[in-house]
């Protein structure tokens, strides 16, 4: 086992946190300039290690901190970590890690990170091989210069202390103490059997002389206990019978009691039903006022509409006059229009006859005119012409100017076929628009009927709307009222709860409850009476168990409840008592398993999420039927009992009872606060409802109205759109006649034009036949025949056309005549008539029939309405009637009961007075009782037949007989009563004190026999330890001297007056003398021959003192070796060769666990291994480490620990010499 590796932090001069690396298991050096930090590093160790560092002040604690500039540091720690892989400390780990750490107010110990005593750390140190009695395995700056200087009698000192005298010591101080106290208890014991023997020899003659007395006291005592028998009877028997007045008043009282509590509950029920009775009238005039308003609206609604229906009626008749005349002149003028219809139908088919026949003919006598015409134009032109060939040039000519006429005709025909086309095209849409306008027209009223439903129904809607919208005024005025009366209870019930505990929790409750909701906070749950429900039974024990804790709130963890308390901290508003449920553990109870123990947390019902926080208050108690049985299982089973009525028996023995009010109850408080908040929220809520419904009713009568006004509207529109429909209708017509004559025209002008292109075709075909035949001067037999023949056809032709242009002529004005007549007159007329009844209200009878029908709606509505609100209202008086004749009935019973209750509460007061009345004088008869109880028992023990003895005595006598026997006890007056009590005594305390002086010599003796034990043990041990350690002394001297010898002197009393060479003498006659005659221990050397004078320490030289002295160490350490060994510059002080030679010795022992050795005198000796730390200023150590570590100076008072080479660490030490 060895350090491993150390870490400090803010200890001395390590402020910042050093893990030094690593240590090897053999040997390590550590190098650095002074005030570097070296000493405060083995300070560190010696802190975690020693008793250096024991029982220290805050100002000694405060000195072991950095003390640098910059931030303050507040504790310090020191971690050692040890290889463990041997086991040495039984711990079964590879590593032990050891830590101290202080600070102003603390010093803590720490074994595997965790907390640990000082004495279990110094227990395992010492069980790893940690001697207390030699502290040498840790050699400070000092301790070699020291040992040099010690005196011999100090080296003595020192040897002992190795020897583990100490505890001798203290043993034999401690025996040495006892034994004086056992002397000291003899003494007062041989003192106290002295004179109980003096007092025994005096009673022996006062005992005869109490046997007298004894006599008669014993008939006094029989005497005076008759006397108190019979007086204690008596009052036995007038207090049993108190008893049972007072058992038959109780029953009678508990019965009026009874009655008592019942008629207050009913009188409060009576209350509270009166409360909802009157609240309900309440309601109902409020109801009653609302209705009796709108029926006066709807009687003025129906006043007014009663009114519009009778004007209606009457101007119905002067409007079916009107209506009258209207269609007597309406039906002349459509009588006239079918007849010209009719006869223009008859007209028409004639003309367009005739009409035809014209043009035929016409285009005949043109078509022979034509012939005729060419015929005579050749007849003429031949003559003009001298050949064929100026004939057809001419023919040609007027041929090609045949084609341009043709070519423009045509064109002509084809713009004319175009707008003929076009005036029948829109002559067949005009035709088609004049129709559907007739239809409007014509459809008006079944429009006007469709456009009156959708006005009834529009109204029809927001009526019913209007009439939710009034139920929920109504509705929302009646919650108003119950929201008051509920706020008002709250209020009275949140009083009445905050009476029941102390203002601070009220107010606290209050704010947890607002920080609850202000804070969404899922993990506050209640108070535990908020979280239980109780049957009424057991609601009186309960609420005597819980007590305070009825207020206790229940939290899900300690972190909701530090939050929570922490906001009440802050805004001071009040204190309360959180049960966080991850914090709370149930105690185990042993409840009693009997028919009359009922656990109580059975009777309590709540969610088992709380389970804990019930268990906590409930779990120990049980309800018991009587206090006598609850007091028995709180001694038997310790837990608390309560019984049904409130009393209570805790398991400590205190008795908790009596007489409560039964009307006041904490959980009762709790629930009505409950149940009124909890009505208040939800008609709240319901009044939040109700508002946002008549926001959306509001919103949707805005919009039927909307609605009703845009259809109002369209309606209007379409009563004000016949006017200018009939104005389009008209303007159509007239545009379908001009563009009828227009087609006609065009007719005309087409079968012209189709007259003109036969004619200038068949001249074209003329000229060409006439260019293909011969050229003649004159016409032919055939043309001429033909000439003759056209000339007789035209004439004739001409007279028909005549003739039929005539009938034509006739017939076109009769239907132009007829067409005008319809146009200009007869039609607008009848247009006229219809627009007046359109427009005109007198002969509009469709208007007055749906204002009338509409009016006639618009009154039965409203008298339904009417009918229903007054219905209501009846039924509303009815309701109060009702109501009110309910709330007589209670007001008389309420009244009766009252008058019961005072007829109750004399009768209790009455009782009351006797009951205390009898008490008193119960109290009297049992003080009485107890006095003579007492004088009774001051009587002391009694013969067996003491009351046998008188019993048949009459008072008066035994009177007599003990006034006599006191008489004669008064000669009596000067004997020890006690006398025989006191010898009893005196001699049992005799019998004690002899047995206990026997046991003090035994125990005396013991502790004689221990001392001279220790004694023994003490000299053999330094007898034993001056041997080992003078053994190893001159073994490590002859190893650091291998041309010298060295050796330990013990020195006795009787050395005093001999010579050095005296001292010389053997060992075996040195120790057969005592140990106490030992005065010192001395160093005798020599360093050049092993068989020369050697010479004591005090005649060498500073460094052969330091040498011996490092010997002394070491052979200490080999007696009692240590796993490791921390030396702090021990060869400051030693020559070159010593060094050098101390090194050589380290780097042995640390490299062999275990070494044999030979000495000249050929002996073995085990020279135990071990790890060493080192500090110096010398090379020769560091040329023998296994390993070097530097300390370094970082400025503001702080040190570092490194790693450095060996090269790097012997430059170092070369530096500081020079």
């Amino acid at each position: 086992m060895y350090i491993k590796q150390i870490i400090i932090q803010g200890f001395k001069s390590y402020k910042e946190q050093t893990v030094i690396e690593p240590f090897s298991p053999k040997h390590n050096v550590i190098v650095g300039r002074n005030g570097s930090g070296k000493s405060n590093f083995f300070a560190a160790i010696r802190f975690v290690l020693s008793d250096a560092y024991t029982q220290m002040g805050r100002e000694e604690r405060n000195a072991l901190l950095h003390e640098g500039t910059g931030a303050a540091v507040m504790s310090a720690f020191v971690e050692l970590i040890f290889d463990n892989s041997d086991d040495r400390f039984p711990t079964g780990k590879p590593e032990l890690i050891l830590r101290r750490t202080i600070g102003m107010k603390k010093d803590e110990y720490s074994l595997d990170r965790k907390n640990a005593t000082k004495t279990d750390v110094m227990n395992l140190l010492e069980s790893a091989g940690f001697s207390r009695s030699n502290p040498y395995y840790i050699v400070p700056q000092g301790r070699v210069t020291a040992l040099t200087n010690m005196k011999d009698a100090e080296r003595l000192i020192l040897l002992k202390e190795v020897a583990g005298t100490q505890v001798y010591e203290a043993r034999r101080k401690e025996s040495l103490k006892i034994m004086s106290e056992t002397n000291n208890k003899r003494e007062k014991i041989d003192e106290l059997l002295d004179y109980i023997k003096e007092r025994l020899a005096e009673l022996e003659e006062e005992k005869e002389e109490l046997k007298e007395y004894q006599e008669k006291d014993k008939e006094r005592r029989c005497l005076q206990y008759t006397i108190d028998h019979r007086e204690q009877a008596a009052i036995a028997s007038e207090l049993e019978n108190l008893e049972e007045q007072k058992q038959t008043g109780v029953d009678d009282n508990d019965e009026n009691s009874e009655r008592f509590v019942q008629n207050e509950k009913d009188l409060e029920e009576i209350s509270n039903e009166m409360s909802q009775l009157n609240q309900q009238v309440e309601f109902l005039k409020v109801d009653k006022r609302q209705l009796e308003d709108e029926r006066k609206e709807k009687a003025k609604a129906k006043a007014k509409i009663e009114l519009d229906v009778k004007n209606i009626s009457t101007g119905q008749a002067a409007a079916q006059q009107a209506r009258l005349h209207y269609e007597s002149e309406s039906k002349k003028v459509q009588t006239s229009i079918q007849e010209h219809e009719q006869e223009l139908e008859e007209i028409i088919p004639e003309y367009q006859s005739n009409l035809q026949q014209e043009t035929a003919t016409k285009s005949e006598l043109d078509s022979a005119e034509a012939t005729r015409q060419r015929l005579y134009v050749k007849q003429g032109r031949n003559a003009r012409f001298r050949n064929k060939r100026e004939r057809d040039e001419f023919l040609r000519e007027a041929i090609n100017s045949s084609y341009s006429d043709l070519a423009k005709v045509k064109a002509v025909r084809v713009q004319t076929s175009e707008d003929i086309a076009e005036l029948e095209s829109d002559i067949t849409n005009s035709e088609a628009e004049i129709a559907g306008l007739q239809e409007q027209l014509d459809s008006r009223s079944e429009t006007n009927e469709a456009m009156l439903n959708q006005v009834q129904e529009a109204k029809a809607h927001r009526d019913a709307l209007i009439d939710e919208r009034k139920e929920l005024w109504r509705e929302d005025a009646r919650l108003d009222s119950v929201m008051r009366n509920a706020q008002s209870e709250l209020r009275h019930s949140e009083q009445e709860l905050s009476h029941a505990m102390d203002q601070n929790t009220s107010r606290g409750l209050k704010a947890v409850r607002d920080i609850k909701r202000e804070y969404n906070l899922e993990g506050v749950y209640g108070t535990l009476a908020e979280l239980m429900e109780v049957n009424e039974s057991y609601r009186r024990a309960v609420e005597v168990t819980a007590g305070n804790s009825l207020f206790h709130y229940v939290v899900d963890n300690d972190e909701t409840a530090g939050k929570v308390i922490e906001i009440l901290q802050k805004k001071k508003l009040g204190r309360i008592t959180f049960i966080p449920l991850n914090r709370v553990k149930p105690k185990m109870v042993n409840i009693p398993k009997a028919g009359d123990a009922i656990p109580m947390i059975e009777k309590i019902q709540f969610d088992p999420l709380y389970e804990k926080a019930f268990q906590q208050v409930f779990s120990q108690t049980i309800i018991c039927p009587s206090l006598i049985i609850a007091g028995q299982y709180a001694r038997s089973h310790g837990v608390n009992g309560v019984t049904m009525a409130g009393d209570r028996s805790d398991k400590k023995g205190a008795f908790t009872g009596g007489s409560v009010d039964h009307r006041v109850s904490r959980l009762q408080a709790v629930r009505n606060v409950a149940r009124w908040r909890d009505e208040c929220d939800t008609h709240k809520a319901r009044s939040v409802e109700i508002k946002r419904t008549l926001e959306r009713k509001d919103q949707e009568i805005t919009q039927a109205v909307g609605n009703l006004q845009k259809v109002e509207q369209k309606k209007t529109q379409q009563d004000n759109s016949y006017g200018p429909l009939r104005q389009e209708l008209r303007s159509k017509m007239a545009s379908l006649d001009n563009k009828k004559d227009n087609l006609d025209k065009k007719e005309r002008a087409k079968a012209n034009i189709e007259s003109n292109l036969k004619s200038l075709t068949d001249q074209q075909s003329a000229h060409e036949a006439e260019m293909a035949s011969e050229f003649k001067k004159s016409l032919t037999r055939d043309e001429e025949t033909q000439l003759e023949n056209l000339s007789s056809t035209v004439q004739d032709l001409r007279r028909q056309l005549s003739e039929t242009s005539s009938t034509r002529s006739d017939l076109e004005s009769r239907k132009s005549i007829l067409e005008i007549e319809l146009r200009e007159n007869l039609r607008p007329r009848l247009d006229q008539l219809k627009a007046q009844e359109f427009e005109n209200p007198d002969t509009n009878t469709n208007g007055t029939r749906s204002d009338a029908k509409q009016s006639q709606q618009d009154l039965k509505r409203i008298t339904k309405s009417h009918d229903e609100v007054t219905r209501k209202l009846s039924e509303t008086d009815a309701s109060i009637d009702s109501l009110n004749a309910s709330i007589a009935t209670l007001q008389q019973r309420h009244a009766d009961i009252l008058t019961t209750q005072s007829t109750i509460a004399r009768t209790i007061e009455k009782s009351q007075k006797r009951m205390e009345k009898s008490i008193q004088k119960r109290r009297i008869l049992t003080q009485q009782a107890a006095e003579v109880a007492t004088k009774i028992r001051d009587l002391g023990i009694l013969p067996h037949n003491a009351l046998e003895r008188f019993e048949k005595t009459k008072s008066d006598a035994v009177v007599k007989r003990l006034h006599k026997v006191n008489e004669a006890l008064k000669k009596y007056g000067h004997v020890n009563k006690k006398a025989f009590e006191q010898y009893s005594n005196f001699t049992n305390q005799r019998d004690t004190l002899e047995k206990r002086r026997s046991e003090l010599t035994e125990g005396q003796a013991s502790i004689e026999e221990l001392i001279t034990v220790l004694d023994q043990r003490k000299d053999e041990a330094i007898e034993r330890t001056f041997k080992q350690v003078s053994r190893e002394f001159a073994s490590v001297f002859e190893r650091l001297v291998p041309a010298g010898r060295g050796r330990l002197v013990i020195q006795r009393k009787a050395d005093k007056q001999r010579d050095n060479a005296e001292e010389e003498e053997s060992e075996d006659e040195e120790r057969r003398e005592s140990v106490e005659n030992y005065t010192g221990v001395g160093i005798s050397v020599s360093f050049n021959s092993k068989h020369d004078d050697q010479q004591r320490i005090q005649q060498l030289s500073g460094g052969q003192k330091s040498l011996c002295a490092l010997a002394l160490v070491f052979a200490i350490q080999q007696c009692d070796p240590a796993p490791f060994y921390l030396f702090d510059e021990i060869d400051a002080n030693l020559d070159a060769q010593y060094r050098t030679a101390v090194a050589n010795m380290l780097h042995s022992i640390s490299n062999n666990q275990s070494q044999t050795s030979s000495q000249q005198n050929g002996t073995q000796n085990s020279v135990g291994g071990g790890q060493f730390i080192c500090t110096t200023f010398r090379p020769e150590m560091l040329h023998v480490a296994e390993k070097c570590y530097g300390v370094r100076y970082l400025g503001n008072k702080s040190s570092s620990v490194v790693v450095v080479d060996k090269e790097e660490a012997l430059k170092f030490v070369e530096g500081e010499k020079q």
